[in-house]
């Protein structure tokens, strides 16, 4: 059995309040630390396997979604917010089109707002993210073709 390393679980916490977040993983590949907004905390000795039969489709589409050169992706874990302050149009919605280096959206990370910008021009096919939802690195966030 490993033996819990404290001082981690301290930090990702701190992590999960200042960023707003309702939960965070750590994993080194022998060691996972998952912690969760409400008091639920895993510790692993070893990286989680996929029981046979259990893979979805979900996460290759996803990954398909990312490699695609009209995706938008997140440029760092936070959380999505659609417009530039509560109760303000949104920035963009789908069938928009939008000059390349135009603000879409804004990540708020480490309480600093972060502003997001098209990384071409075109119209916005698909957006798949939600306002005030939590993004990781690299997720697909919106189409622009």
């Amino acid at each position: 059995m490993s033996t819990i390393d404290g001082e981690s679980v301290k930090q990702l916490a701190a992590i999960l309040t200042e960023t707003g977040l309702t939960e965070i993983e750590y994993d080194t590949g022998t060691l996972r630390i998952k912690v969760v907004r409400g008091g639920v905390t895993q510790v692993m000795a070893a990286p989680m396997m996929a029981a046979p039969g259990m893979a979805t489709a979900a996460p290759a589409a996803l990954s398909d979604m990312a490699n695609n050169p009209n995706c938008l992706k997140s440029p760092m874990v936070g959380v999505v917010y659609m417009a530039p302050e509560p109760g303000a149009a949104p920035f963009i919605k789908s069938g928009d089109t939008v000059a390349e280096g135009q603000t879409v959206l804004i990540i708020e990370a480490m309480k600093t707002f972060n502003q997001v910008k098209a990384h071409k021009g075109g119209k916005v096919t698909q957006i798949m993210v939600s306002d005030k939802t939590p993004v990781e690195y690299g997720e697909p966030m919106m189409l622009i073709e």
